[in-house]
């Protein structure tokens, strides 16, 4: 093997109770539905980690591990667990116990991957109300209670959207746009890209026909009611499900920056103006938050090696049992773990095992010279049979 550049590591089987012909039969069929969906099942699981690690996607694979080890190194020194599957057991309770390890896995990977996207699209969702423009967006991480005259009979302060090519116009023209209107009320709250947010105090009695002089200006009359109780409760919500996702997720960094009234990635910028000491939504003063790893991630990196060691013990049951089936008893095989070091090598490594195991099995053997050669009464194509026993173990979990 050394000189085909190829590294061999043996792998011991126990002692197993064989049991019937029969019963070897099923066990092979139910083993290769095992091995598919324990393969699907830790994919699925390590794309998991990609999706809570979102920040944080250099270490993925450092949370990919398998009894404290990279994948690779826990695959070329294996050994039967004997105290999880012991070899005492036949064969059918042994295969029941890994089919039942796994979907129980399955059953928690679905739920909690189920209330982590819940939690993500509640935070998506309140985030949404924090991007666009003046026009869509949420006010309550602009205004304040300063901004209103509030508990009045008589008055009310409305919020009107100006284009910035009109802020002369407004300035000129806001106190004339209907009777009542309270002189010097405006004032410049905050503006975006296209334009700024004034306040104007009126009496409640022209507010309709403030609105319609005030459309025909092309001056927007945005509606708003100041409700504290109502803003700080969506701060406080904005606030509990960045914690809730961070604390209990996930390790990345939650950076929310001070004196900016949107949040990271926002298309939109807002400023806030007159009150810098306003605090924004989620802010909460708190500028960034540490790492920390949460419960969904602990437990994808325990459950994710405990489905990995048991995919494993898997691919050496269906070497034992296909050896057996073709091979018959008494068990007289030897299992052989080889990792070509290049990726180039794995033709070598085919017409090497040809070579040397191909008086096992004429027929396959020539087969895989000669395509036109058909195996008597297999099923299988002549690509998937050699003159040994073979299964294919990919550790690319992520491509």
């Amino acid at each position: 093997t050394s000189k085909s550049n190829l590294s061999p590591q043996h792998i011991c089987h126990p002692d197993f109770k064989v049991g019937t012909l029969d019963s070897l039969v099923g066990l092979s069929d139910e083993l290769g539905k095992l091995d598919t969906f324990a393969e699907s099942l830790i994919k699925r699981m390590a794309q998991s980690v990609v999706e809570v690690m979102e920040d944080s996607k250099g270490k993925v694979h450092e949370n990919l591990l398998a009894n404290g080890v990279d994948l690779t190194s826990f695959v070329t020194h294996f050994e039967w667990d004997m105290a999880k599957y012991p070899a005492k057991q036949p064969l059918v309770s042994v295969v029941d116990t890994l089919a039942k390890q796994l979907a129980q896995i399955e059953t928690d990977l679905k739920s909690r991957t189920a209330a982590y996207s819940v939690l993500k699209a509640n935070l998506e969702n309140l985030e949404k109300k924090s991007t666009g423009n003046l026009f869509t967006r949420t006010l309550s991480d602009i205004v304040s209670k300063e901004d209103f005259v509030l508990d009045s009979e008589y008055l009310i302060t409305l919020l009107v959207i100006v284009p910035k090519s009109s802020y002369v116009q407004w300035q000129k023209t806001y106190e004339s746009l209907s009777d009542m209107v309270v002189p010097r009320s405006t004032k410049l709250i905050a503006e975006d890209n296209e334009g700024g947010l004034f306040t104007v105090t009126l009496f409640r009695k022209v507010i309709e026909d403030f609105k319609v002089k005030a459309k025909e200006n092309k001056f927007i009359v945005r509606e708003f009611y100041y409700d504290e109780k109502e803003i700080k409760r969506e701060r406080e919500e904005m606030t509990r499900l960045l914690s809730d996702k961070k604390q209990q997720y996930q390790t990345s960094c939650v950076a929310l920056k001070k004196g900016s009234a949107t949040y990271r990635d926002h298309k939109v910028k807002v400023t806030p103006l007159g009150n810098p000491t306003r605090p924004t939504a989620g802010q909460n003063d708190r500028e960034s938050e540490g790492e920390g790893e949460g419960p969904l991630l602990r437990w994808l990196k325990v459950n994710f090696s405990e489905a990995f060691i048991a995919w494993i013990h898997i691919k050496a049951l269906r070497v034992f049992v296909e050896s057996v089936l073709r091979y018959g008893l008494p068990v007289n095989f030897q299992a052989v773990l080889l990792q070509p070091h290049k990726k180039s090598a794995t033709k070598r490594l085919r017409e090497v095992l040809n070579s040397v195991f191909r008086h096992l099995d004429e027929v396959a053997a020539a087969s895989i010279l000669d395509a036109s050669v058909e195996i008597p009464g297999l099923q299988l194509s002549n690509q998937d049979y050699f003159p040994y026993v073979y299964f294919h173990i990919d550790l690319s979990l992520l491509d």
